[in-house]
C-alpha cells in the first residue's frame, strides 16, 4: 500500500463534510459467519457433490434471487433452502433441511462485535464534531438495525441509511439527504465494488479497508485513484481525518 504523510492526509481531507461507513466486514465480522452457515449447507448436501460444486450452485441461486430478495440473512437462508431442494430434487430429509434452516437463522443473532480500532475511531471522530457520521449499508433493514444495536456503535452515528443496493443512485441520494455535493463525501468500506467504485465515479472520496474474506458477489477489479486511499486498518482513518 502507498505510504502517506501528514501533508497528503491534509490535502485528502479538504472539503470533506460527511463520512459514511459500511457496516458488514468494515465495522464487524459478517462474512465469516455466512461461511460457517454455508459449511453446514455443504455438509448436509455432501452426498450430492463436493463443496466447490455445492457453493457454486448456492451462489447461482443467490444471484438469481437478489432482485426479489435483496441481501442479508433471510435472503441467504431462503436461497440455501431453495438450493438444497433443487439439488436433492426434493429428497433431502427434514432433519437435514432443519439443520440448514437453523444455520441460516443463527445469522440473525451474530454478535456484531466491533473489529479492532473501530470503536476508538468512531468515538474520536464523533467527539471532534468535524463531520457528519453516517452508517451507509445495504441489507435487510431489521437485521442491520439489530446488528448495529448489538455492536454498541449506534450512538456515534448522526444518520443510519440502510439501502437495498449501493449504486450511483443511492450515493447521490445520500448526498441529497445530507445536503452536500459528492465532492464533500468520504466513504469507508471493505467492498471495492459497492463501497469504492460508485463513490469515485460520483466524484467523492473513499478509503478501502479490505477484510480477510470477501463474498464472491463483491469481487471487482481494483485500481488506483487520486481520491482513494487504501488502508490495512480502520485506525488509519483517524490520521486521515483528525
Amino acid at each position: 500500500m502507498k505510504e502517506y504523510g501528514k501533508k497528503e492526509y491534509e490535502d485528502f481531507r479538504k472539503g470533506i463534510k460527511v463520512v459514511a461507513f459500511d457496516a458488514d466486514d468494515t465495522l464487524w465480522d459478517n462474512q465469516n459467519h455466512y461461511m460457517t452457515a454455508e459449511s453446514v449447507f455443504c455438509k448436509e448436501l455432501s452426498e450430492y457433490g463436493d463443496r466447490e460444486k455445492l457453493s457454486q450452485e448456492l451462489f447461482e441461486v443467490e444471484t438469481g434471487n437478489m432482485e426479489c430478495l435483496g441481501y442479508g440473512a433471510k435472503a441467504f437462508t431462503i436461497s440455501m433452502m431453495e438450493t438444497a431442494l433443487k439439488i436433492s430434487r426434493g429428497n433431502l430429509s427434514g432433519e437435514k433441511l432443519g439443520r440448514i434452516l437453523s444455520a441460516g437463522k443463527n445469522l440473525l443473532g451474530i454478535p456484531a462485535t466491533p473489529l479492532p480500532g473501530v470503536t476508538d475511531t468512531l468515538a474520536r471522530l464523533h467527539a471532534s464534531g468535524k463531520y457528519t457520521l453516517v452508517l451507509f449499508t445495504k441489507g435487510d433493514m431489521l437485521d442491520q438495525q439489530n446488528k448495529l444495536k448489538r455492536s454498541g456503535l449506534e450512538k456515534y452515528f448522526d444518520l443510519t441509511d440502510i439501502v437495498t443496493n449501493k449504486t450511483l443512485k443511492e450515493y447521490a441520494d445520500l448526498c441529497a439527504k445530507t445536503g452536500i455535493t459528492p465532492e464533500e463525501l468520504l466513504m469507508i468500506g471493505n467492498s471495492f465494488k459497492s463501497d469504492i467504485v460508485p463513490v469515485l465515479e460520483l466524484g467523492g472520496k473513499a478509503v478501502h479497508i479490505p477484510f480477510e474474506v470477501t463474498w464472491l458477489h463483491e469481487h471487482a477489479e481494483e485500481f488506483e485513484h487520486e481520491r482513494l486511499i487504501r488502508a490495512a486498518d480502520i485506525s488509519i482513518v483517524r490520521d486521515i481525518l483528525l
